[in-house]
């Protein structure tokens, strides 16, 4: 199953490498439950608690390189 998230995105100034070559770095996050994609297994720990969130949080950082 798949769909459309929201993702909150920065972007860092312009740098340029030794070889002149222009880089940005790119940072996005999002939130999302798990259950709006069809994942709904779940079990508890001996001590109670959860083994598997029902939120789970995407973080992703990239490199823009520009030549």
């Amino acid at each position: 199953m798949s769909r459309p998230v929201t993702l909150a995105v920065e972007l860092s100034v312009e740098i340029r490498d030794p070889w002149g070559n222009a880089m940005r770095g790119i940072s996005a996050r999002t939130k999302s439950n798990r259950k709006d994609f069809g994942v709904s297994w779940s079990s508890t720990m001996d001590g109670g608690g959860l083994v598997v969130s029902e939120t789970v949080e995407i973080d992703l950082e990239m490199e823009l390189l520009r030549k």
